[in-house]
Protein backbone atom coordinates (compact mmCIF):
# COMPACT_ATOMS: atom_id res chain seq x y z
CA UNK A 1 0.00 0.00 0.00
CA UNK A 2 1.02 3.69 -0.78
CA UNK A 3 1.87 6.05 1.44
CA UNK A 4 1.14 10.00 1.66
CA UNK A 5 3.95 11.11 -0.73
CA UNK A 6 3.86 8.14 -2.90
CA UNK A 7 4.65 8.98 -7.07
CA UNK A 8 1.84 8.08 -9.26
CA UNK A 9 4.06 5.99 -11.78
CA UNK A 10 1.22 6.15 -14.37
CA UNK A 11 0.50 9.96 -13.26
CA UNK A 12 3.20 10.89 -12.86
CA UNK A 13 2.65 13.21 -9.54
CA UNK A 14 1.83 12.38 -6.11
CA UNK A 15 -1.45 9.57 -5.27
CA UNK A 16 -2.58 12.79 -3.01
CA UNK A 17 -2.72 15.19 -6.27
CA UNK A 18 -4.51 12.76 -8.54
CA UNK A 19 -7.56 12.17 -5.83
CA UNK A 20 -7.47 16.19 -5.48
CA UNK A 21 -7.61 16.47 -9.39
CA UNK A 22 -10.07 13.51 -10.21
CA UNK A 23 -12.35 15.03 -7.75
CA UNK A 24 -12.09 18.59 -8.39
CA UNK A 25 -12.70 17.86 -12.17
CA UNK A 26 -15.94 16.05 -11.41
CA UNK A 27 -17.50 18.79 -9.30
CA UNK A 28 -16.32 21.74 -11.29
CA UNK A 29 -17.57 19.58 -14.51
CA UNK A 30 -20.93 18.74 -13.00
CA UNK A 31 -20.16 14.90 -13.46
CA UNK A 32 -21.10 15.23 -9.26
CA UNK A 33 -23.87 17.59 -8.55
CA UNK A 34 -23.99 19.53 -5.58
CA UNK A 35 -25.43 16.87 -2.61
CA UNK A 36 -23.55 14.54 -4.75
CA UNK A 37 -21.81 11.83 -1.84
CA UNK A 38 -18.05 11.04 -2.56
CA UNK A 39 -16.92 7.81 -1.79
CA UNK A 40 -16.16 7.05 1.76
CA UNK A 41 -12.48 6.77 2.77
CA UNK A 42 -12.24 2.95 2.53
CA UNK A 43 -13.51 3.30 -0.93
CA UNK A 44 -11.19 5.41 -2.17
CA UNK A 45 -8.06 3.95 -0.22
CA UNK A 46 -9.59 0.77 -2.42
CA UNK A 47 -9.66 2.75 -5.61
CA UNK A 48 -6.40 4.40 -5.66
CA UNK A 49 -4.15 1.32 -3.77
CA UNK A 50 -2.99 4.18 -1.23
CA UNK A 51 -3.05 5.15 2.63
CA UNK A 52 -6.27 6.31 4.60
CA UNK A 53 -3.48 9.82 5.65
CA UNK A 54 -3.30 10.52 1.68
CA UNK A 55 -7.10 10.12 1.30
CA UNK A 56 -7.91 12.31 4.27
CA UNK A 57 -5.35 14.87 3.03
CA UNK A 58 -7.05 15.24 -0.33
CA UNK A 59 -10.34 15.77 0.82
CA UNK A 60 -9.83 17.94 4.16
CA UNK A 61 -7.81 20.20 1.01
CA UNK A 62 -11.10 20.05 -0.79
CA UNK A 63 -12.94 20.22 2.17
CA UNK A 64 -10.76 23.76 2.70
CA UNK A 65 -11.33 25.05 -1.03
CA UNK A 66 -15.09 24.92 -0.39
CA UNK A 67 -15.74 21.92 -2.94
CA UNK A 68 -17.46 19.75 -0.27
CA UNK A 69 -18.48 19.56 2.90
CA UNK A 70 -17.29 16.72 5.56
CA UNK A 71 -20.16 15.04 7.76
CA UNK A 72 -19.54 13.16 10.68
CA UNK A 73 -20.74 9.81 10.68
CA UNK A 74 -22.28 10.41 6.72
CA UNK A 75 -19.34 10.68 4.65
CA UNK A 76 -18.64 13.75 2.51
CA UNK A 77 -20.73 15.43 -0.18
CA UNK A 78 -20.23 18.01 -2.77
CA UNK A 79 -20.85 21.60 -2.10
CA UNK A 80 -21.09 24.38 -4.82
CA UNK A 81 -17.70 25.98 -5.37
CA UNK A 82 -17.48 29.70 -4.78
CA UNK A 83 -14.87 31.83 -4.99
CA UNK A 84 -14.69 35.05 -2.79
CA UNK A 85 -13.46 38.54 -3.91
CA UNK A 86 -13.71 41.66 -2.19
CA UNK A 87 -16.12 44.24 -3.65
CA UNK A 88 -13.72 47.38 -3.43
CA UNK A 89 -10.28 45.51 -4.01
CA UNK A 90 -8.11 44.98 -7.47
CA UNK A 91 -8.07 41.40 -7.17
CA UNK A 92 -6.17 38.26 -8.81
CA UNK A 93 -8.19 35.53 -10.00
CA UNK A 94 -5.13 33.96 -10.08
CA UNK A 95 -5.15 34.17 -6.28
CA UNK A 96 -8.83 33.23 -6.20
CA UNK A 97 -8.33 29.90 -8.14
CA UNK A 98 -5.43 28.91 -6.22
CA UNK A 99 -7.60 29.39 -2.81
CA UNK A 100 -9.84 26.82 -4.11
CA UNK A 101 -7.13 24.63 -4.30
CA UNK A 102 -6.96 24.10 -7.81
CA UNK A 103 -4.58 24.82 -10.78
CA UNK A 104 -4.99 28.20 -12.41
CA UNK A 105 -4.08 28.59 -16.11
CA UNK A 106 -4.52 31.77 -18.20
CA UNK A 107 -5.07 31.43 -21.75
CA UNK A 108 -5.72 34.50 -24.07
CA UNK A 109 -8.16 34.20 -27.04
CA UNK A 110 -7.63 37.75 -28.81
CA UNK A 111 -6.03 40.88 -29.46
CA UNK A 112 -6.72 43.94 -31.41
CA UNK A 113 -4.74 47.44 -31.58
CA UNK A 114 -7.06 50.01 -33.17
CA UNK A 115 -7.97 53.44 -32.69
CA UNK A 116 -10.97 53.66 -30.22
CA UNK A 117 -14.59 53.63 -31.42
CA UNK A 118 -17.69 55.22 -29.72
CA UNK A 119 -18.20 52.28 -27.22
CA UNK A 120 -14.50 52.16 -26.50
CA UNK A 121 -14.27 55.70 -25.41
CA UNK A 122 -17.97 55.66 -23.54
CA UNK A 123 -16.49 52.35 -21.77
CA UNK A 124 -13.15 54.46 -21.03
CA UNK A 125 -14.79 57.47 -20.57
CA UNK A 126 -11.91 59.03 -23.30
CA UNK A 127 -13.21 62.79 -24.85
CA UNK A 128 -11.27 62.13 -28.21
CA UNK A 129 -10.41 58.98 -30.30
CA UNK A 130 -6.85 57.87 -29.06
CA UNK A 131 -5.17 54.17 -29.61
CA UNK A 132 -6.61 51.21 -27.49
CA UNK A 133 -5.33 47.96 -27.26
CA UNK A 134 -8.67 45.32 -26.60
CA UNK A 135 -8.19 41.92 -25.17
CA UNK A 136 -10.21 38.67 -24.65
CA UNK A 137 -9.05 36.13 -22.21
CA UNK A 138 -9.96 33.53 -20.20
CA UNK A 139 -9.01 32.10 -16.91
CA UNK A 140 -9.22 28.37 -15.81
CA UNK A 141 -10.04 26.34 -12.50
CA UNK A 142 -8.30 22.87 -13.06
CA UNK A 143 -9.72 21.37 -16.34
CA UNK A 144 -12.76 24.14 -16.51
CA UNK A 145 -13.38 27.71 -17.45
CA UNK A 146 -13.55 29.63 -14.34
CA UNK A 147 -13.77 33.55 -15.98
CA UNK A 148 -14.04 35.22 -19.16
CA UNK A 149 -12.48 38.46 -19.62
CA UNK A 150 -12.86 41.27 -21.73
CA UNK A 151 -10.63 44.71 -21.70
CA UNK A 152 -9.78 47.58 -22.98
CA UNK A 153 -6.57 49.48 -22.14
CA UNK A 154 -5.96 53.31 -23.37
CA UNK A 155 -2.66 53.33 -24.68
CA UNK A 156 -2.42 57.23 -24.70
CA UNK A 157 -2.02 56.12 -20.43
CA UNK A 158 0.21 53.38 -20.79
CA UNK A 159 1.64 53.41 -24.02
CA UNK A 160 4.42 50.35 -23.28
CA UNK A 161 0.99 48.01 -23.01
CA UNK A 162 0.86 47.90 -26.99
CA UNK A 163 4.01 46.21 -27.00
CA UNK A 164 2.61 43.27 -24.59
CA UNK A 165 1.04 39.93 -26.48
CA UNK A 166 -0.20 39.13 -23.00
CA UNK A 167 0.27 35.53 -23.75
CA UNK A 168 2.45 34.53 -20.38
CA UNK A 169 0.84 37.39 -18.43
CA UNK A 170 -2.50 38.09 -17.78
CA UNK A 171 -3.71 41.64 -18.39
CA UNK A 172 -4.51 42.35 -14.52
CA UNK A 173 -1.52 41.71 -12.92
CA UNK A 174 0.75 43.19 -15.69
CA UNK A 175 -1.15 46.56 -15.35
CA UNK A 176 -0.87 46.29 -10.96
CA UNK A 177 3.00 45.80 -11.64
CA UNK A 178 3.11 48.41 -14.01
CA UNK A 179 0.77 51.33 -13.35
CA UNK A 180 0.00 52.94 -10.21
CA UNK A 181 -3.39 52.90 -10.22
CA UNK A 182 -5.37 56.07 -8.44
CA UNK A 183 -9.05 55.69 -8.22
CA UNK A 184 -10.98 52.48 -9.37
CA UNK A 185 -15.07 51.93 -10.39
CA UNK A 186 -16.97 48.49 -9.93
CA UNK A 187 -19.75 47.76 -11.09
CA UNK A 188 -21.58 44.51 -10.61
CA UNK A 189 -25.14 42.61 -12.57
CA UNK A 190 -26.53 39.87 -13.27
CA UNK A 191 -26.84 38.66 -16.88
CA UNK A 192 -27.90 35.65 -19.06
CA UNK A 193 -25.01 34.36 -21.02
CA UNK A 194 -24.82 34.97 -25.09
CA UNK A 195 -23.51 32.19 -27.24
CA UNK A 196 -20.15 33.78 -27.19
CA UNK A 197 -19.69 33.87 -23.62
CA UNK A 198 -21.51 30.67 -22.91
CA UNK A 199 -19.07 29.35 -25.23
CA UNK A 200 -16.00 30.34 -23.68
CA UNK A 201 -17.65 29.34 -20.09
CA UNK A 202 -18.74 25.98 -21.43
CA UNK A 203 -21.92 26.73 -20.09
CA UNK A 204 -26.01 26.66 -22.01
CA UNK A 205 -26.62 29.55 -23.51
CA UNK A 206 -29.31 31.95 -21.58
CA UNK A 207 -27.30 30.38 -18.28
CA UNK A 208 -27.68 32.80 -15.19
CA UNK A 209 -24.24 35.32 -15.05
CA UNK A 210 -22.55 37.62 -12.48
CA UNK A 211 -20.87 40.28 -14.62
CA UNK A 212 -18.52 42.61 -12.65
CA UNK A 213 -17.39 45.33 -14.55
CA UNK A 214 -13.92 47.99 -13.23
CA UNK A 215 -12.50 51.28 -14.80
CA UNK A 216 -9.52 52.43 -13.51
CA UNK A 217 -7.94 55.64 -13.50
CA UNK A 218 -4.03 56.86 -13.01
CA UNK A 219 -4.24 60.74 -11.91
CA UNK A 220 -7.68 61.04 -13.19
CA UNK A 221 -6.10 59.52 -16.66
CA UNK A 222 -8.55 56.43 -17.99
CA UNK A 223 -6.71 53.35 -17.52
CA UNK A 224 -8.48 50.54 -18.62
CA UNK A 225 -11.81 48.93 -18.57
CA UNK A 226 -12.27 44.94 -18.08
CA UNK A 227 -15.90 43.08 -17.97
CA UNK A 228 -15.01 39.69 -15.77
CA UNK A 229 -18.22 37.16 -16.70
CA UNK A 230 -18.54 34.07 -14.26
CA UNK A 231 -20.81 31.64 -14.05
CA UNK A 232 -23.66 32.09 -11.47
CA UNK A 233 -22.77 30.09 -8.27
CA UNK A 234 -19.07 30.23 -8.77
CA UNK A 235 -18.28 33.29 -7.41
CA UNK A 236 -18.79 35.95 -4.57
CA UNK A 237 -18.11 39.35 -3.87
CA UNK A 238 -17.59 40.34 -0.27
CA UNK A 239 -17.77 43.98 1.60
CA UNK A 240 -17.18 44.87 4.87
CA UNK A 241 -17.17 48.28 6.12
CA UNK A 242 -18.10 49.84 9.55
CA UNK A 243 -20.57 52.40 10.77
CA UNK A 244 -19.62 56.10 9.48
CA UNK A 245 -19.33 58.39 12.70
CA UNK A 246 -21.17 61.28 12.76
Amino acid sequence: MSTAGTVDAEGGGSLHQRILSDISEKILSGAWAPGHRIPFEHELTEQYNCSRMTVNKALSQLAKAGLIERRRRSGSFVRRPQSQAAVLEIHDIKMEVEALGLPYRYERLARQKRRSNAEDRELLELDAAGPVLALECRHFAGKRPFAHEQRLINLAAVPEAGDEEFIDIAPGPWLIGCVPWSAAEHRIRADAADKRIAAALDIEAGAPCLVVERRTWSADHPVTHVRFTYAAGSHTLVARFTPSQS
